[in-house]
């Protein structure tokens, strides 16, 4: 009986928490342990950036076990100070920064500002005439061929996030916002030293004054040149794929995955295309309709839609004929639009001294007298003089598309002439020839294929597989040129479409995913329901209780607050100064905050409260804001015409 009592003894000094605490429990513990060492940038960088690039000690999250990485090659306690100080005319005159570039621990680079600040970029400054923002100059901080920090003069528009500092936007601006000016001084020095040497990595930046620190180290590569594997791709964008081919073979999980029945049974691919409206507007004049090939011996246009062709031998006794003689004159018509062509007409012929017209050999005229054979005329020869007939007879049904021959066929006796002329009234101008270039349809069409981007004429309506809700309003474009020019309007002119499609590789079999959609088809929240397949393929219903553990309750939100805080616009275009233009250039920024225990807003220094404590949804206000952000970033074009 007394090994009962022991047991009982023993369980009684056990500490509570080894046997009272719930999985809940230890989840809100450890997630508040990490809570405690990665909440925000600030802790992130005093428990493991700060920490890991000096070399210090490390501690896990639940400060359980330490230690000491050593992630940087060589480390320096300073490797930027930055000194910047207004003058009376509120430009920064002296800025003045100092370098540890070796990272051995001193300074061994010094630059001084050969000019005053009168502005500030992400990633210059700009320099005008003291007190004013006339006679501008802008500079892009840079690095030379040795890794010295330098200045290099470029247009404004090659800068980004630019504002005015000095006495022309306000007064002490600088001393104002010292911590501001100094990290945005800072972040564009740092920018330039770690895009030209990625080996550099910055630690931490403190503020004293009117001086900001950068604590550094070298990481990522021991080497001593700063060409590293960080970059190579950068200047060798083929060199990824075969590095990747060998990762992957050295990868045990990777080959793991492509040899499972999913990764060897198919592959997705992806195939872009685009669905394009062809547009051409071409002019077409009469000789473009129809057009004398060869034969004849002129043409003329009396205007754009009338041409006339002439043919024979029209000099008086040009032709030398004896007793009688035949000669035959050939003209070759071509008709290349046929929809185009009005009306065809055999307006006049005659001879000296006789004549007979066909057309592709089938006689329409003869004169003086009926001629109808291929011989010689029916009666006397000799006529003693010309003549001329004016039959005006439609041509048109004979005028199909293609060439047609003209044949002229004149009987003279001594000295004669010979003449035949036929007009031709066309439709001449524009003509405007439509149609849609859909490479797409093979991708559409296909089952295994599922739309993955569109973008229509500059509008983004397909997004990773979801619709956005955008389409492009109906657009008018301008096509062709001179008389012809014409503007057309369309629901869209430009498709290009991503699609993602699933191969079938038929190396292996899918794997069969019945039981789990069995398990979740037929499953409550309070009954687990199965269905096993056995070795001679049937199957085997089960069921049994099921119930999810107790979920606890939750906030409905995270309180947050939002504040305000006035704003002198200070902001710097082409232009000038944006303020400058505006009826009043004080404006609000605002800000919002995480709320501490108790439902506290921990409002910053010169903010006033504009919500308090709660669940609040600023949502559509957010979208609109982006929204103008967008729009007003996007490209405007001045024009004459529509395009």
């Amino acid at each position: 009986m007394r090994r009962p009592a022991l047991f009982l003894v023993a369980a009684l000094c056990l500490p509570a928490s080894s046997y009272a605490q719930t999985a809940e429990d230890r989840a809100r513990a450890a997630a508040a342990a990490a809570r405690a060492k990665s909440a925000d940038s600030d802790a992130i960088l005093e428990n493991y950036v700060t920490p890991g690039l000096a070399g210090q000690t490390i501690s896990t999250v639940d400060s359980s076990k330490t230690f000491t990485p050593n992630l940087a090659c060589q480390k320096t306690t300073t490797l930027l100070e930055l000194l910047a100080q207004p003058n009376a005319t509120g430009d920064i005159g002296t800025l003045s920064i100092s370098r540890d570039k070796d990272l051995d621990g001193s300074f061994d680079e010094a630059l001084t500002l050969p000019v005053p600040a009168s502005g500030i970029c992400a990633d210059g400054i700009i320099s005008c005439t003291p007190g004013t923002w006339d006679a501008c100059r802008f500079f892009r901080w840079d690095t030379s061929a040795t890794g010295s920090l330098k200045l290099s003069e470029v247009e404004l528009t090659d800068l980004a996030g630019c504002y005015c500092v000095n006495n022309s936007c306000g007064s002490n601006l600088v001393w104002g916002n010292m911590a501001s000016v100094l990290k945005d001084l800072g972040g564009g020095v740092v920018g330039a030293l770690t895009s030209a040497d990625a080996r550099i990595g910055i630690a931490q930046a403190s503020i004293e004054g009117p001086v900001i620190r950068y604590t550094g180290a070298q990481t990522t590569s021991c080497a001593t040149q700063p060409q590293i594997g960080a970059t190579a791709y950068k200047a060798s964008p083929n060199a990824i794929v075969g590095d990747a081919y060998a990762a992957a073979q050295a990868s045990s999980v990777f080959q793991a995955l492509s040899a499972s029945s999913t990764g060897a049974g198919t592959s997705e691919v992806s195939r872009s295309c685009t669905i394009t409206r062809q547009i051409t507007q071409e002019e077409i004049t009469a000789d473009k309709i129809i057009d004398r090939v060869s034969g004849g011996y002129a043409t003329y246009a009396s205007s754009a839609d009338n041409l006339t062709f002439v043919m024979g031998s029209p000099v008086d006794n040009s032709l030398s004929g004896g007793s009688c003689s035949i000669f035959d004159f050939h003209m070759t018509l071509r008709v290349k639009d046929v929809d185009r062509l009005h009306q065809v007409l055999l307006s006049r012929f005659g001879a000296d001294d006789w004549a007979q017209i066909r057309v592709d050999g089938e006689l329409v005229g003869s004169g003086p007298q009926s001629w109808t054979g291929t011989g010689l005329p029916p009666g006397k020869c000799e006529k003693k003089g010309a003549f001329y007939v004016y039959p005006g007879l439609d041509l048109t049904s004979r005028m199909t598309q293609g060439d047609h021959d003209i044949w002229l066929r004149v009987a003279v006796a001594d000295g004669g002439e010979a003449y035949a002329s036929i007009e031709a009234s066309v439709d001449a101008g524009c003509k405007t020839t439509e149609q849609l270039v859909d490479t797409c349809g093979g991708y559409a069409s296909n089952d295994d294929c599922r739309l993955q981007d569109e973008v229509v004429d500059g509008v983004t309506s397909f997004r990773n597989g979801v619709n956005t809700g955008l389409s492009p309003l109906p657009q008018t474009r301008l096509f062709g040129t001179g008389i012809c020019a014409t503007q057309i309007t369309r629901d869209f002119f430009r498709r290009e479409r991503g699609y993602r499609c699933t191969v079938d590789l038929g190396q292996a079999a899918q794997p069969d995913l019945s039981r789990g959609a069995y398990i979740i088809d037929h499953s409550t929240e309070t009954l687990l329901a199965d269905r096993v397949r056995s070795a001679d393929e049937s199957y085997s219903l089960t069921t049994r209780n099921f119930a999810l553990p107790d979920r606890g309750s939750v906030n409905a939100c995270e309180p947050i607050c939002k504040t305000r805080k006035a704003m002198v616009n200070t902001a710097a275009a082409p232009d000038g100064v944006t303020g400058a233009k505006q009826t009043d250039p004080t404006g609000w920024d605002y800000v919002y905050h995480a709320c501490q225990d108790s439902n506290v807003c921990p409002a910053g220094e010169g903010e006033e409260l504009v919500q308090g404590c709660g669940c609040l949804d600023d949502f559509p206000e957010t979208a609109v804001m982006m929204q103008t952000v967008r729009l007003g970033g996007a490209d405007l074009v001045c024009t004459s015409s529509v395009r």
